[in-house]
């Protein structure tokens, strides 16, 4: 590091100081506004090295998977680690697209521990996150947020969603589908059963064209 870059970043650190030293005498909109500006002077400081952001994404990774293998508090303080993890990651880089939908699913699975409804805030965080990952790159998480709208019984939403992951490329196989639970409660809607097929016709599709692609080639 430079000296002036080390100059400019001591000067972000003691800006972001006074901000949360107004912020803590402040009160409402005002108090959220100065932590936030400090906040993002803090990200600032910590920018410029892209092993932070990636070291935060694979220790998050890391805890997401230990914590499928724990039970009760255990599993939930490792889920909460990975997604301070994620979390810590978007702060650095907001366009890091593997803590993006690994944050969403760390909240969703922290969800389904806790056995709490599917209105609660924690599938509400995870659908943020699965926003900001499409916003990041288009369609990514589709399938993560229909998934969302599923368990909360949103059948347009979440048959829009499908779609969006079906023209994205990023649908999982039919029988993944099927076989999520978090599809239970609208896999026999009518519109669900509609989508299905129209997978099972573009297989069809494709088994009949690869098959012509065979018998012209060996003619």
């Amino acid at each position: 590091m430079s000296i002036l870059e080390s100059f400019t970043k001591k000067k972000k650190l003691t800006a972001a100081a006074s901000q949360i030293a107004k912020a803590r005498t402040s009160e409402g909109k005002i108090a959220d506004s100065l932590y936030k500006g400090a906040y993002q002077d803090y990200a600032e400081v910590l920018a410029g090295d892209a092993l932070r952001s990636e070291a935060l994404y694979h220790w998050g990774f890391a805890l997401l998977h230990q914590a499928k293998t724990k039970t009760g508090d255990e599993a939930a303080k490792l889920y909460q680690n990975a997604i301070d993890k994620f979390s810590f990651c978007l702060l650095l880089n907001p366009d890091y697209l593997g803590a993006a939908i690994n944050g969403g699913v760390a909240y969703m699975d922290l969800a389904r521990l806790k056995t709490v409804d599917a209105q609660d805030k924690l599938y509400e965080l995870a659908k943020t996150h699965f926003e900001q990952a499409n916003a990041i790159h288009a369609g990514s998480a589709s399938y993560n947020l229909a998934c969302i709208y599923g368990l909360r019984s949103e059948n347009d939403a979440c048959l829009h969603a499908l779609e969006n992951a079906k023209n994205r490329g990023s649908l999982p196989d039919a029988d993944d589908i099927l076989n999520d639970p978090d599809m239970d409660t609208v896999k026999n809607q009518p519109w669900f059963i509609e989508f299905m097929a129209t997978l099972s016709k573009k297989s069809e599709a494709v088994i009949v064209e690869a098959t012509e692609i065979v018998i012209e080639t060996t003619a």
